[in-house]
């Protein structure tokens, strides 16, 4: 039963990892705005209309908080629960460390010479914060949670009266951002390596400057991955079927209304050549609502039969191996430094490209985990973290 229980977690992390390419691709070809950005003379198709609409309403915002819930679980159930005090909860603490150091590194260089929208190196550093409610009892952990809701219900409020202000106090940015959006475009498609590291380096420079409101979200995701564990949810579903369905009619009640909405304003900036008025507070109402769908899905998982969780779970088990294989792939395929296909698919052809990604990586995940332990960057990751 135990193994049975892993095996859906590793599964619901290989979910989420699919699910994250379905944003990142966008982010290779048309630069920081991902899914909505204009490219001068472009005609959609309708596939490539029902591409940008499924992306940005069933994917964008909705596997980053299940791959972020599912750290704080995977902290949970590294950490034990340890209570002890002394050497033995200190020795917890610093082999914990080491692995948040290990891929804060990892991060930065994915970030610099990969993937602009790297999000280990967010990870590590919410993780070093983390750390410190290693030995912390339930009650300590569940103030941590109310006063994180209370910091990123304060940074909502913030967020939403700040781009109502936006169109008076920038008069030209909607005429500006399609510009450096196009500029984007056609350096990372067809762009020198210089050229493109360079346009990735200032973009992952936008990213760290917006670590200001995604450190509290994930360290609330963190957080409601650390209680799933410790009440059960997550490695006893079958004991907790009534919360999970609570979970799903909540999820699908807040998130499906506000996410086909979204796809739909992502869909007309796209046509619009530009972004529109609505589409900066959308964009705040997604970032509650997207969670909200993610939410669904995971007790969609949660409640469902095991035969998903056996074809996904190697995936999940090498989830930081095919999350940087992703990038790799990406970055060959669709960038000007590779073989430049960004420049010539159609929307529709750039989920054509994630899904034959995920077809290969399901096959590989299997393939590899029937002759190893464990992912060839995982191996590496857990040398590093207990070495003598």
């Amino acid at each position: 039963m135990k193994a049975q229980r892993v095996a859906r977690i590793d599964a619901l992390r290989g979910l989420a990892v699919f699910g994250i390419m379905l944003v990142n691709i966008w982010g290779f070809v048309y630069g920081f705005d991902l899914i909505s950005a204009p490219v001068m003379g472009e005609v959609l198709g309708e596939a490539d209309k029902a591409a940008v609409f499924f992306s940005a309403a069933f994917a964008e915002q909705k596997f980053y908080p299940i791959f972020s819930f599912l750290f704080g679980a995977g902290f949970a159930l590294q950490t034990g629960g340890a209570r002890r005090p002394g050497p033995a909860l200190e020795a917890i603490r610093a082999t914990y460390r080491r692995r948040l150091l290990w891929l804060l590194v990892c991060g930065l260089a994915h970030a610099t010479l990969l993937w602009f929208g790297d999000i280990l190196v967010a990870y590590a550093l919410t993780g070093f914060w983390l750390a410190t409610k290693i030995g912390a009892r339930p009650a300590a952990l569940v103030r941590s949670f109310k006063i994180l809701v209370a910091v990123n219900m304060g940074i909502i409020a913030f967020t939403l009266s700040w781009v109502s202000l936006l169109p008076e106090l920038f008069p030209g940015v909607f005429d500006q951002a399609p510009q450096d959006l196009i500029k984007a475009y056609t350096i990372y498609t067809g762009g020198s390596w210089e050229a493109v590291t360079l346009q990735r380096l200032n973009d992952y420079l936008i990213s760290v400057a917006g670590y200001v409101f995604v450190l509290p979200v994930l360290a609330l995701l963190f957080m409601l991955g650390v209680l799933a564990v410790r009440l059960g949810w997550l490695h006893r579903p079958e004991r907790h079927r009534e919360q999970w369905r609570n979970v799903l009619w909540v999820g699908l009640a807040i998130g499906v209304p506000i996410n086909l909405a979204w796809g739909i304003i992502t869909l007309d900036s796209v046509l619009a050549a530009g972004p529109s008025a609505s589409y900066f507070p959308a964009s705040v109402a997604v970032s509650v609502a997207g969670p909200a769908l993610g939410a669904a899905y995971v007790a969609m998982f949660m409640l469902s039969g095991p035969g998903v969780a056996r074809i996904l779970q190697p995936v999940g088990r090498m989830a930081l191996t095919n999350y940087l294989m992703q990038s790799l792939l990406l970055m060959l395929l669709l960038q000007g430094v590779g073989l430049g296909w960004g420049a010539v698919l159609s929307r529709a052809g750039l989920l054509g490209v994630a899904a034959a990604i995920m077809l290969f990586q399901l096959w590989f995940s299997h393939w590899w985990l029937a002759r190893h332990a464990q992912g060839p960057m995982e191996t590496l990751w857990r040398r590093y973290t207990y070495r003598r």
